[in-house]
């Protein structure tokens, strides 16, 4: 058995939603090089369809397409289904990435922003992998099965409130949505894990980690002493989706330095 058997994704297909930056975009970068055929999706479909030419770029054995693609409703999510059943007969991997947050603080937290969140981060991950159920399960067999991989958040493990009330409670959801879905599709051979990653670089939490000086920052509360790198994503996603990963499903992978064990503290000990 060689690194290459264990994490090649040679001939398999992938869909990431929220493709074009983030976490989407590193996850997307490492199956292209892994081999995969990566399919890009997000509500700005010349965002991804950039970043797919970027892809296709590289020397690498994948290739990357992009387009539009929305969650955020049942007729965005039928329109999506019906765009990757166009260009693809088989599914080999799913990542449910797509996201937003909403951020106010306690008391001024307005009603809608529950719904909004909620909408895209629960609900459209639930009605999208549903969707495609039928083309996961006939690309999936009980030596290797599909994967879908779910991305939740660290606070969605932790009880960070940090102003993303609805965020943090929908990604709780989908840590625990994860492993409904995992008992539930293992007869149909699809695996389903989530990552739980800490604080990366991405349009999201750009206001915290836009320039190095305020990603130290950021970093010094980070238990292992620095934000996410690209590595860190691309290594579970491998591992994940690859041949080595067949064998795992129902698992929450902490990608955030430590944040998830994070305590009160040494209460007794700092008293003496």
């Amino acid at each position: 058995m060689t690194p290459e058997t264990l994490f090649s994704l040679q001939g398999k297909t992938a869909l990431v939603t929220g493709g074009a930056t983030g976490i989407g975009r590193m996850a997307a970068e490492a199956l292209v090089r892994a081999g995969a055929r990566v399919l890009l999706a997000s509500r700005k479909g010349d965002a991804c369809e950039a970043v797919a030419a970027e892809l296709n770029a590289l020397d690498a054995t994948g290739t990357a397409e992009g387009f539009a693609g929305d969650v955020g409703s049942k007729e965005g999510v039928d329109n999506l289904v019906a765009e990757v059943l166009k260009r693809t007969d088989r599914l080999d991997i799913l990542m449910n990435n797509a996201g937003v947050s909403w951020g106010a603080p306690m008391g001024q937290f307005p009603y809608e922003a529950w719904e909004k969140v909620m909408s895209i981060n629960v609900t459209g991950i639930f009605e999208l992998t549903q969707k495609l159920l039928p083309i996961l399960m006939s690309s999936g067999t009980a030596e290797d099965p599909s994967r879908i991989v779910n991305v939740g958040s660290v606070m969605g493990e932790v009880p960070m409130g940090d102003g993303a009330y609805s965020y943090s409670a929908s990604k709780a959801a989908v840590l625990h949505l994860t492993k409904i879905m995992a008992k539930e599709l293992a007869p149909h051979h699809i695996t389903v894990n989530a990552l739980a990653p800490g604080p990366f670089v991405s349009r999201m939490t750009a206001f915290a980690t836009s320039d190095e000086g305020t990603r130290k920052k950021v970093g010094k509360s980070v238990p292992l002493g620095r934000v996410g790198r690209d590595e860190d994503i691309a290594g579970c996603m491998l591992f994940l989706c690859g041949l080595g990963g067949s064998y795992v499903t129902g698992a929450v992978i902490p990608v955030s330095g430590g944040i998830n064990v994070v305590t009160a503290g040494n209460i007794f000990a700092e008293a003496l």
